[in-house]
């Protein structure tokens, strides 16, 4: 799985995030000064502690954020059998911290959506502020893992009809297409096997419908292999290999039998020049009449 952007897109904020943040602090000061009281108390998703405020609440996660990047510098300097060891050791630790900064800490550049896209285990790369280099990016991408064939089915997370050329590359190519978008009239949606929006995905609607779909690819698969085209070259390279040669072997030996039958007749005739009315002689002791 492969990202590309420029740095505008990862330096960018949501102008909804925006308002959030700006609300945030708003009531993080009106909490400092005890105006207002948080009906429920900030809980710390890493050890369980309490706080009637939410900047007490980040200045406790300072501490866990320390024990996070010891950890990482622990497993980082160690080598071979002890960094599996110190991997498998601090798995569920480090999973539940990202779990909870995802949520209190605020991305130092942007919105995190380079975090983000990295924590989900895509390849995330930069590439530089002209316009429409991300999407030549991309393209290029798609177009070497099918040269290499690489994939068997390309998902497109996008609603830019620039990918449509590439998307209908992979259909000639016989991939499977799946698009991920929040256009529902979109082209790309019109011309892929498969189509979901970022609702389908966030409610488990599209790993439903996934299995279904899945299985109306196979049987396809299976139909298709079953489908009988006619093929000249083919068919002609199938016939020489067998049957050809046989019927070329029965018209040979058809032939010389029909000339070896005008040889024998022809020999007949060299023979024998008396005209084919005549009988042929009988002998003096025998009788002509066959009745005396």
């Amino acid at each position: 799985m492969v990202a590309y952007a420029n740095h505008h897109a990862f330096s960018y904020v949501p102008p909804a995030v925006r308002e959030l943040r700006n609300e945030r602090k708003v009531l993080n000061r009106l909490e400092n000064k005890g105006v207002i009281r948080s009906v429920e108390p900030y809980v710390c998703r890493v050890c369980g502690r309490k706080f009637r405020v939410n900047e007490k609440l980040i200045e406790h996660f300072k501490v866990h954020e320390r024990e996070h990047q010891k950890r990482l510098k622990q497993i980082e300097s160690a080598k071979g059998k002890k960094r599996v060891t110190l991997v498998g050791k601090y798995a569920m630790k480090m999973e539940k911290y990202k779990n909870a900064a995802r949520d209190i800490l605020t991305p130092k550049v942007g919105y995190g959506l380079g975090d983000d896209l990295k924590r989900a285990g895509f390849w995330v790369k930069m590439v530089s502020d002209e316009p429409q280099a991300a999407d030549v990016a991309l393209r290029s991408h798609i177009v070497d893992m099918m040269d290499h064939r690489r994939i068997q089915c390309l998902v497109i997370v996008s609603d830019d009809s620039d990918f449509l050329g590439v998307l209908k590359e992979a259909k000639e190519r016989c991939l499977k297409t799946v698009v991920v978008g929040d256009n529902h009239d979109g082209v790309l949606k019109r011309n892929a096997d498969a189509s979901f929006s970022w609702r389908d995905i966030l409610v488990g609607k599209a790993k439903t419908q996934a299995v279904s779909v899945v299985g109306q690819w196979k049987d396809r698969d299976v139909l298709k292999r079953l489908e009988w085209s006619y093929n000249p070259d083919l068919e002609r390279d199938v016939c020489k290999g067998s049957n050809a040669c046989d019927f070329e072997d029965v018209q040979l030996e058809e032939e010389d039998t029909d000339d070896s039958i005008e040889e024998d007749h022809d020999r007949l005739l060299h023979n024998d020049d008396r005209p084919w009315w005549e009988l042929d002689p009988v002998d003096d002791g025998a009788s002509s009449n066959p009745l005396t």
